[in-house]
């Protein structure tokens, strides 16, 4: 069968032609070409819509029973409920279907729930309205009808809704400003050019007209990097489930070995033939005949029927319900809102609560979380001679501000040309834009003036220096028609704009070329001012005297040099060459750049700071026992003196350094093994005993300078663990999926990492900063906060809660498991391995769903151990829960060894007491139904006050559910045993439940065995919390003494001002 066509037809309507050649045209407008062009091929492009749900109405009901029947609980109850219904079992069918048949239903209803967000979520991104032109007329429709090829008008503020290229604006010089806060974090202003052959188009009618195609490639995932031509014609112009998982493999091995030992036991028993064979119940012949391996294997399935209820199946149901709704606590919590931006924090994705509290490393970028992205120009250098202006930020003059300072002499009259040569060419060499709604065509005055400027650029940076040289007195006007205005003190002067070359991070300066006798102006990143000029002694000593003065600052040298019209002539034609190729234009446009940016004349340096955040939230993180690392494009001095200023760097910190200098002089295996020695023995050459990765109470700090290799420093585990790690020099792709960061991600320990920013990709856990990376990030990310300081309380007490909470709920299921089929399994001795059931068909249902389960769940969403300001106060009770520290294997086996105590002080505490014993006022025993009602009565009422006596944070909620649980227990075993209910066949337990209740025996019996149950749990806490205390266990006494004793002195007070009276 031929299926090259149904091939095509599923690449041609799903994938797009597109993915099978290297690049795309594209008709602008959907308007073919001219006669006499190329031939007209439309092609088919995926359409404009963002999905980010996973499911659909068709397909929920399949994909999402195959993904909860993945889970290993979900199908191995699955493969009972079908056993059950196959094969003739001691128990219905119903009790392992209607648990199941629940926690599907609960689970689905929330994953649905959470799916049906998404799409509203999706649904309000897809019909934002458009505009677009559409046979000469403005017409609007939804974001996701858009096609490729349509022109799009987007007015100013209003969000791109897909990927554009820029044909034309309002303003004349064909330029606009915007930001990419919702693609890579920065907020700050770019400014775009439109293509030349299309500015000039600015009504709808002249759209309409255009006639041109686009060549360009294909979709790419590089933000930065669009290579295209357009071709004008000439008419026109995505640790605690871990073990979890670990837990219930550990739990059905034990099914597996009691159904296998009930199994051999009951055929050991039956050998006798008078106990296979009583003379009350004899066999029929055919199963006399039946085959032995077959009754076996049968008999072996009745019996893990039977047990199957060690495995909590209704655990999955509860996490779920304790995720989701625990998640809201987050957005609730008023102190994590910020007034100024008037945003909260967002919850994207519940199932990461808990490993809030596990996090070890955190992953982020400077700009947002050390430093505010708020530039301040501090000073600058000419000649030796050092200005400080108004400190201004952000077009604000901060308070302290005032006036101009030159520190040192006057300079000479060539020096004041000079002068005024460096501060012209701040003023010429950036792309900062003028806004001033007032009259935009009008002249600029200074600040000062009382006409208001607000100065927009793609780097903050430029901003600064533009406002710092306002106040030294050169002021930027505007740029009209290609001609920049400034006002130089007293006199206004234009330059003609001929050519900007644009910063980048390889090269890591820009230039501007403007015609005033041609001069070439470039402002230059100090770290690679050296190679493009010659220095003169006196210059370099006063230049480096300059730079160590400023030391943590941006420094920026200025330079220029003139050109003759010969000179320009060339530049301008190797400029367009570059510029108009189709293949390696970005190398062939460095190339230019290098030859152009050659033999400049070193003018001065200026200094620009980026204001800090406060250091409160670093350094509590750090006590909290998280790692920080830093990723940065910065050369190594800056960020290192930010570090110490927001204190991921302490001054007791020892730093050791593995830059590509020092690469060059030692192998990389030698360094490594250099630094992990210091590490390891310190400075003592002695192995450290005290705390781990420190030498001597000595903590260390890494500063990785420059992309480097990572497979040793990946086997240097040492220097992984060192307490805060500052990587410079990156570029945009190490910032994101980088090796760097996938360093500590993927390796052997596979620590819980977190990402802070936009530090996204390559991490399963996300935080975005809303106040900087915008809303993007915020949906991309499993979590939003309004600012970075709102991360002490994300980790250090939702964290620490949920995590918690959540290790509590898991051991708390297995441990009521154990007390509840434990009992069964040791009744099976007294009753002939009958695979008799001790427990009513009833409770065997509603154990789970209903006795037991609201206590659980309400607790894991409410329990506080401390108070929250205790864990604010003190970070390093993080470190108690650090390493999934509460589900580890010697907790684990605590919990399960209490369960299996309590459960035989149930069995045997109620066998013993009531064996050969008249318990009723009439002289009857009590039956079979009896006894397993008084187990299961001791039983939940053990269970319940065991999560009782674990609560620390009592409310009104807790007393209610907790109390009322054990309440609705006994109303409806009251009503089961008191009622004749129609719809039952048989009713075995009518009136035992009340007559168990009429014995006094009995009510002793509860009593006695819920507190011998109970004792051993208690005697633990007391003596650990005297002998072996943990940090969370002292603040906890602590706690509780300072109450008492504030009791005790408003006490006194309140006795002795009433003796005063």
């Amino acid at each position: 069968m031929d299926c090259s066509l149904v091939r095509t037809l599923v690449h041609r309507y799903c994938a797009g032609e597109e993915n099978w050649v290297d690049s795309r045209t594209i008709y602008v407008g959907h308007r073919e070409p001219p006669p006499g062009a190329e031939a007209y091929i439309p092609q088919r492009y995926p359409d404009n819509r963002i999905v980010s749900s996973k499911y659909t109405f068709w397909n929920f009901i399949p994909k999402n029973l195959f993904e909860q029947f993945r889970r290993i609980a979900n199908f191995y109850f699955l493969i009972i409920f079908l056993v059950q219904l196959i094969i003739d079992t001691p128990t219905s069918p119903v009790t392992s279907g209607l648990p199941l048949f629940f926690v599907i239903t609960v689970t689905a209803i929330k994953q649905g729930y959470e799916d049906w967000l998404r799409h509203k979520a999706d649904n309000a991104m897809n019909q934002c309205p458009v505009h677009f032109i559409q046979h000469g007329k403005l017409v609007r429709k939804q974001s996701r009808k858009l096609r490729v090829g349509d022109i799009v008008m987007v007015k100013e503020d209003e969000t791109f809704p897909c990927d554009l290229i820029f044909l034309s604006s309002n303003r004349g010089d064909g330029t606009c400003h915007v930001t990419t806060a919702s693609l890579d974090g920065e907020s700050s202003h770019k400014t775009h050019y439109a293509v030349q052959d299309t500015k000039g188009f600015h009504t709808e009618e002249d759209i309409d007209g255009l006639h041109a195609t686009i060549e360009c490639e294909q979709p790419q995932p590089d933000l930065y990097k669009f290579v295209g031509r357009i071709n004008v014609y000439s008419d026109l112009n995505d640790p605690v489930v871990r073990s979890m998982n670990v837990f219930l493999i550990v739990y059905l091995c034990i099914l597996i070995s009691k159904a296998l030992i009930n199994t051999v036991l009951k055929y050991v028993w039956q050998s006798e033939p008078f106990r296979d064979e009583p003379w009350y119940n004899q066999k029929t012949e055919s199963e006399r005949q039946r085959n032995l391996f077959l009754k076996a294997f049968t008999d072996f399935l009745a019996f893990m029927v039977l047990f199957n209820y060690i495995i909590p199946v209704s655990m999955y149901v509860t996490v779920e319900m304790q995720k989701f709704l625990g998640s809201y606590f987050i957005t609730w919590d008023e102190d994590m809102f910020d007034e100024e931006t008037g945003e909260g924090p967002l919850v994207n994705t519940s199932d990461l609560n808990e490993e809030l509290g596990q996090v070890e490393y955190i992953f982020t970028d400077k700009t947002g979380t050390l430093t505010e992205n708020n530039m301040e120009f501090k000073e600058c250098c000419i000649e030796g001679h050092v200005y400080v202006p108004h400190v201004i930020c952000n077009g604000q003059v901060l308070p302290d501000a005032s006036g101009i300072d030159m520190i040192d002499s006057s300079p000479s009259v060539s020096g004041r040309e000079r002068e005024e040569l460096f501060f012209r060419a701040l003023c010429l060499c950036h792309t900062v834009q003028v806004k001033d709604d007032d009259n935009p065509d009008g002249p600029r005055k200074s600040p000062d003036g009382g006409k208001s400027c607000v100065y927009i650029s793609s780097s903050p940076d430029e901003v600064a220096l533009v406002e710092g040289v306002q106040r030294l007195g050169f002021t930027y006007l505007r740029l009209k028609d290609n001609y920049m205005e400034i006002l130089n003190r007293d006199s206004t002067a234009e330059f003609e704009l001929l050519e900007i070359l644009s910063f980048d991070s390889v090269r890591r300066r820009m230039s501007v070329i403007v015609k005033s006798a041609f001069l070439f102006c470039c402002d230059i990143t100090c770290s690679s001012f050296f190679p493009h000029l010659g220095l003169k002694p006196a210059c370099q000593a006063s230049f480096h005297d300059f730079l160590n003065s400023t030391e943590g600052l941006r420094t920026l040298c200025v330079a220029y040099k003139r050109l003759i019209p010969e000179e320009y002539e060339g530049i301008c034609q190797l400029l367009q060459a570059a510029k108009v190729a189709l293949q390696d234009r970005e190398k062939k446009l460095a190339e230019a750049y290098e030859q152009i940016e050659k033999d400049l004349i070193l003018l001065g340096a200026t200094a620009v700071e980026d204001r800090k955040l406060r250091a409160d939230t670093i350094e509590a993180l750090q006590k909290a026992g998280i790692k920080v690392w830093v990723l940065t494009g910065d050369k190594m001095e800056t960020a290192a003196a930010t570090c110490y200023a927001c204190k991921l760097f302490r001054r007791n910190t020892e730093l050791l350094e593995l830059t590509t200098k020092r690469i060059e002089e030692q192998s990389l295996h030698d360094v490594l093994f250099e630094l992990s020695k210091t590490v390891l023995f310190g400075q003592s050459g002695k192995p450290d005993q005290g705390q781990p990765f420190s030498g001597l109470g000595q903590t260390y700090g890494l500063i990785i300078d420059g992309p480097l290799e990572n497979d040793g420093v990946r086997s240097s585990w040492k220097l992984r663990s060192c307490s805060a790690v500052l990587c410079c020099r990156i570029g945009p792709l190490q910032e994101g999926p980088g090796p760097i960061v996938k360093l500590i991600k993927f390796s052997k320990e596979h620590p819980i990492t977190l990402a802070i920013g936009m530090i996204l990709e390559a991490h399963r856990r996300g935080i975005g900063v809303i106040g900087k990376e915008g809303r993007q990030a915020a949906r991309n990310s499993d979590y939003a906060i309004p600012k970075f300081k709102h991360l002490k309380k994300m980790l250090l007490v939702h964290g620490h809660f949920y995590y918690i909470r959540i290790s509590e709920l898991v051991q708390y299921f297995f441990y009521k498991n154990v007390c509840f089929i434990f009992p069964q399994f040791l009744y099976q001795f007294f009753c002939g391995f009958s695979q008799q059931t001790l427990y009513d068909t009833a409770y065997l249902t509603l154990y789970n769903i209903s006795f037991t389960s609201l206590p659980i769940l309400l607790y894991s969403l409410m329990e506080q151990h401390v108070s929250i300001d205790v864990l604010k106060r003190d970070p390093a009770l993080y470190r108690d829960i650090a390493k999934n520290a509460l589900l580890r294997w010697r907790v684990f086996i605590y919990w399960t060894l209490l369960g299996l105590f309590d459960a035989l002080v149930f069995f045997f505490g109620a066998y013993f007491m009531f064996e050969n014993t008249t318990v009723t006022s009439n002289g009857q025993i009590f039956g079979n139904w009896t006894f397993g009602t008084l187990v299961f009565t001791v039983m939940v009422f053990t269970v319940t006050l065991k999560l009782a006596l674990d609560t620390h944070y009592w409310t009104w909620i807790n007393h209610f559910v907790i109390w009322g649980s054990l309440l609705f227990y006994v109303v409806f075993s009251l009503l089961w045993g008191g009622v004749i209910w129609p719809f039952l066949n048989y009713q075995r337990m009518y009136y035992v439940f009340i007559q168990m209740l009429s014995s006094g025996p009995a009510w002793l019996a509860i009593v006695l065995l819920v507190t011998v149950s109970l004792l051993p749990d208690v005697l633990k806490k007391v003596l650990c919390r005297q002998l072996w205390p943990t940090a969370t266990e002292r603040v906890q006494t602590k706690s509780q003494c300072l109450s008492v004793e504030q009791s005790t002195i408003f006490m006194l007070s309140q006795t002795s001002s009433s003796l005063s009276f």
